[in-house]
């Protein structure tokens, strides 16, 4: 409400255009439709046109598999979009202020985003719904008190939106109970210092875009970062949903595909360059190769993924301090409970793992599902058994609890995946 008249001022003196389009989530019953009565009430009296849409997000998010949140913000921007282009504008202004930005910053901390999404909403953006059409946030500058005060002092009516109160919403838990906490007792300058590091971060990840989109250096070249960035927005191009586990799959393993449905698996050339090819359908691979430890180290090839593997004595009471020291990609087991002979194999219909910390095995698959493992992908993971058949790796999980390093641990089996 406040930027409707902050905009209808200036609209006045500069004879420009405006249009309220206002979308009823219709998610608060009677509340709903008060808002959407303000709204119409608001823009007759400044003799604006005022267009309204309504539909049940309710409904929306339980057909299409979203959340409420997710449900509610793609059905009104499709809105705001479409409005737009029946009435041939191409700015959409949205009353986002810096609070916004703060409980965003946190929210997707939380979900663990990457520094594009830390980096918050900008100033001017495409519409996600029509990149056609820009997106411009004037209050984004400004505090909430700030906002209050301003429609205080210039009697401009608004309604709360009761729902912001609720817990059910992690955005309203961070709003009402994290930030508070965190102002309280750690930093009363909270905001200012959130908005400052966005602006850092939001700045390094453009800079990084930027070369990662341009680049014509060999992939294998590039500093972590860019490559991250790069297969990210290849991802985002083929329309791939790139989360952080894909992309690492990808920048790790060239040529390795990777499943991302049940029907399309991906991989990325030594260029960086993304491929889809089409599944047709899952099977447990029967491929399985035993392996017998002969001297101190060896390496050995699996379906085209290399180990490398290495015994060494482990002192009395050292153990654990020597299997901190492992490289990455490494783990570190009891070589006595392990033996001489091991299978490396792909996951099958009916394994059982007990990884460190729980108290008996559990089915693989549950496993998977646990650690949200997508479906195709499990029956490409590769696990490792000891001669009597028990498993004591699965690519992805936890060690197993029965071949943890303890203090009577006499010899240490170091495993390591080799990347290319």
């Amino acid at each position: 409400m406040v930027l409707l008249h902050m905009l209808a001022g200036i609209s006045r003196r500069r004879k420009g255009k405006i249009i309220v389009a206002h979308f009823n989530h219709q998610l608060r019953g009677r509340a709903s439709d008060l808002d959407e009565k303000l709204v119409r009430q608001t823009a007759a009296r400044m003799k604006l046109r005022v267009i309204v849409e309504r539909a049940d997000v309710k409904t929306f998010a339980a057909k299409s598999k979203l959340s409420i949140e997710m449900a509610a913000r793609k059905l009104r921007h499709e809105f705001l979009a479409r409005t737009a282009r029946k009435q041939k504008l191409n700015v959409i202004a949205l009353a986002h202020h810096a609070d916004d930005q703060v409980e965003l910053f946190f929210l997707r901390l939380l979900r663990g985003s990457g520094s594009e999404g830390l980096g918050g909403m900008k100033w001017r953006s495409p519409s996600p719904a029509d990149r056609t059409i820009e997106l411009v946030r004037p209050l984004l500058g400004s505090t909430k008190a700030d906002l209050r005060l301003f429609a205080r002092e210039n009697k401009i009516r608004f309604r709360e939106d009761a729902t912001n109160a609720s817990p059910d919403f992690l955005r309203n838990r961070i709003r009402n109970e994290l930030l508070p906490s965190l102002r309280k007792d750690y930093q009363p300058a909270l905001t200012k210092t959130i908005l400052r590091l966005m602006e850092i971060v939001g700045a390094e990840s453009e800079f990084v875009g930027s070369v990662a989109q341009f680049t014509e250096v060999k992939f294998e070249k590039l500093p972590m970062a860019i490559q991250r960035r790069h297969l990210q927005m290849r991802l985002v191009e083929a329309g791939i949903s790139a989360d952080f586990d894909l992309i690492e799959s990808l920048r790790q393993f060239p040529g390795r595909f990777v499943s991302i449905s049940s029907t399309i698996s991906v991989a990325r050339d030594a260029l960086g360059k993304i491929k889809m090819r089409e599944e047709r359908g899952n099977k447990f691979c029967a491929n399985e190769l035993p392996i017998r430890f002969k001297g101190r180290e060896g390496e050995v090839d699996f379906n085209g993924n290399r180990f490398k593997w290495q015994i060494r004595k482990s002192s009395r009471g050292i153990g654990f301090r020597r299997s901190l020291s492992a490289r990455p990609k490494s783990e570190v087991f009891d070589a006595d409970k392990v033996g001489e002979e091991i299978t490396l194999r792909h996951w099958r219909q009916g394994d059982r793992f007990q990884p460190i910390g729980l108290k008996s095995p559990a089915k693989l698959q549950d496993l998977f599902v646990n650690a949200k493992i997508p479906r195709n992908r499990r029956h490409e993971l590769i696990v490792a058994a000891n001669g009597a058949g028990e498993i004591f790796w699965v690519e992805g999980l936890r060690i197993s609890e029965n071949f943890k390093l303890t203090l009577q641990t006499r010899r240490q089996l170091v495993w390591r995946r080799q990347l290319p």
